[in-house]
């Protein structure tokens, strides 16, 4: 500016003082007769006119120097900031490496006394949905034979054999439809009563169920026995919610595979004994399976009696009630040590991440475009757990049996077969979790299924595969891909979902069986190719990682900028003068990741940054044109921030 207005200054009074020089030449001459008063006021005209001008000079003067006062406190701003940031990338690196030490104790966490006891009063829940699961399977005659005598008792004449089918596939698949019931209401009720509260009041269900399928038989109604198994249905749709979503929360790091797991050896268990006792030889006769049946009530009281000991999830405490106090007594209980700060620390940090979801409804969290990929991949494991037909060996493995030429007892002990290989090799399955990972362990079962028609072998082998895999892996890969606030809501869909599929399946499989005979198995050998791929694409690891670093996956997608730090392309186009290399990339992802750093922060840099380019390249011989453009940048900087923020 003072370089422009300089030489226009000059220029004005030189020609000013030419003037003036002509005019008093003309005055000596005196050879054109000019008036010499008029010669006068024309030279007072021109000094009056050269006094305007450098009084005006002299104000444009004055303002150049106060922007450039105004100019060098922002620079000096700048420098400050520039300062900071390097105090704030100190601050970032020795975070990071607390959090690494922090993952490391907490990777060094064993299992005590009181935790083996708090799971094992848990998973009395999935033992619970085991032992129903398969409960139906062996004693399908006899309780046909019931209806029969009810049906000729009520009508006086015989069930034709289409419609006693059909009302024991009613009895095996309305378990399923109560299921979808208490699956789906699971997140109300870990969000309302805890995750133990829920568990506790859950058990009044499978007592009511119990005790109406037990009395069935002596109410003279197969109506009693739909009721009591929709209700326990409802009781173990509530298990495959609360249970590892409680057992999840309470597992040190190290462990939640194999505990997770745990789950599904529960589940097995119940099948066994299901199996077992349902022989005929101990209860699989006309009058011993109304005791089998009522059998569900010990577990649901055998849990009333041990729960009641077990702390409340201190995620639950800390997390959704605040309360901190109650949290660390919860985990002084399960670690058997008073050192829980790392376990403080860790939640306090899912909190930080999840602070925008949390208490997400259900809603809420379909629509949200984070949370839409683990939603979908927890929905699809379920699947893939259910529609692998495995359900359909559990609730007819009796009937298939027989098809291929067994007889009845060799079948029921082929089915004791299957529930003893599910427990032996998801046993095996535990120590596997934690060191070759799910979604590693998902992958076996889908490449052996296509052997499952074809004999009694292959079945066996088939339940092998799964037992290892997809048995126990849905269950608690859904609990883990979520933080605190979305989990129940997540959990509810995942599982209504999967008892969905369950009721397909069961209420399916006899007519599926009718059409396709020896290819009955060949549709889900198809779902399950494509389950493969869907594992083998989009189903990240989770093993050895906490609660923050698998929400920290989807956030940061492949580890852009745009992606790591919720600033999209279309944001960053709003900054074309910032300087990002790879390096403030990197930096950017470590604010965003290892302290939730907000997006004003990050605007905030790259704004500094280019500044700070623009001053490092100022140079002595142009400083006033550097100045001006470093005005020039400080003042559209600002504008597009406070656009961009309005």
């Amino acid at each position: 500016m003072m370089g422009t207005m300089a030489p226009s200054l000059q220029k004005q009074v030189s020609v000013m003082s030419m003037n003036l020089s002509a005019k008093l030449d003309e005055l000596q001459r005196g050879d054109r007769h000019m008036e010499t008063t008029v010669a006068l006021c024309e030279i007072r005209s021109q000094l009056q006119e050269l006094t305007k001008s450098v009084e005006s000079c002299q104000s444009e003067v004055s303002e150049v120097k106060r922007d450039m006062v105004a100019i060098k406190h922002e620079l000096d701003t700048v420098q400050q900031v520039k300062e900071e940031i390097e105090e704030l990338r100190e601050y970032v690196d020795r975070l990071e490496e607390h959090t690494h030490r922090r993952k490391l104790r907490l990777l060094e966490q064993g299992l005590t006394f009181f935790l083996t006891y708090a799971i094992f009063a848990a998973v009395l829940g999935m033992l619970q949905f085991g032992y129903n699961t398969g409960v139906i399977n062996a004693p399908e005659v006899n309780i046909e034979n019931f209806m029969k005598d009810v049906y000729k008792d009520r009508y006086g004449e015989d069930i034709t054999e289409e419609f006693i089918q059909q009302l024991y596939s009613v009895a095996v698949s309305i378990f399923a439809i109560g299921g979808m019931l208490g699956g789906f209401s699971g997140g109300w009720m870990a969000n309302r009563f805890g995750r133990k509260g829920g568990l506790l009041l859950n058990n009044i269900l499978g007592i009511s169920g119990a005790c109406l399928m037990g009395f069935t038989k002596m109410s003279h109604s197969y109506e009693m026995l739909f009721l009591g198994r929709f209700i326990i249905g409802v009781n173990c749709g509530l298990n495959t919610s609360l249970v590892p979503m409680y057992i999840s929360e309470i597992a040190p790091l190290n462990l939640r595979g194999g505990l997770g797991t745990v789950n599904q050896l529960a589940v097995t268990v119940g099948l066994l004994l299901s199996q077992v006792l349902g022989i005929e030889q101990i209860l699989g006769t006309n009058d011993g399976w109304p005791v089998l049946l009522g059998l569900a009530i010990c577990p649901a009281i055998l849990q009333l009696l041990l729960l009641p000991v077990c702390p409340e999830s201190p995620r639950y405490l800390l997390i959704t009630k605040q309360w901190e106090e109650e949290a660390r007594k919860a985990l002084r209980r399960l670690r058997a040590s008073n050192q829980v700060e790392e376990d403080i620390e860790e939640m306090r940090a899912e909190e930080r991440a999840q602070q925008a979801e949390s208490h997400i409804s259900t809603m809420e969290l379909i629509c949200s475009p984070t949370l839409r990929t683990p939603l979908i991949i927890g929905i699809v494991m379920q699947l893939s757990q259910q529609l692998s037909g495995i359900n359909a060996v559990f609730y007819y493995s009796t009937s298939l049996f027989m098809s291929s030429g067994l007889t009845e007892e060799s079948a029921k002990f082929a089915t004791i077969g299957i529930g003893a290989i599910m427990v032996v090799m998801t046993l095996v399955s535990i120590p596997l979790m934690d060191r070759t990972g799910r979604r590693t362990l998902h992958f076996p079962q889908e490449m052996i299924d296509w052997m499952s028609y074809l004999s009694v072998v292959s079945t066996l082998a088939f339940v092998v595969f799964f037992a290892v895999g997809p048995g126990s892996i849905p269950w608690m890969i859904t609990a883990e891909l979520f933080s605190q606030g979305p989990r129940p809501s997540a959990m509810a869909i995942a599982v209504l979902v999967n008892w969905m599929a369950n009721f397909v399946v069961g209420i399916g499989f006899p007519s599926l069986k009718t059409a396709l005979e020896n290819y009955t198995f060949l549709p889900f050998s198809v779902f399950l190719a494509i389950f493969w791929i869907f594992t083998y694409k989009k189903v990240p690891e989770t093993k050895n990682k906490t609660f923050e670093e698998i929400l920290a996956l989807f956030r940061h997608g492949n580890g852009s900028i745009a992606e790591s730090s919720n600033v999209n392309e279309t944001q960053m186009q709003h900054y074309p003068n910032s300087q990002i290399n790879e390096d403030h990339k990197k930096f950017f992802v470590a604010l965003s990741h290892v302290e939730n750093i907000s997006y004003l922060i990050i605007v905030e840099y790259a704004n500094f940054r280019s500044m700070l380019n623009c001053v490092n390249s100022l140079e002595p011989q142009s400083m006033n044109s550097g100045i001006e453009h470093a005005a020039l940048m400080i003042s559209e900087e600002k504008t597009q921030h406070d656009s961009h923020h309005t």
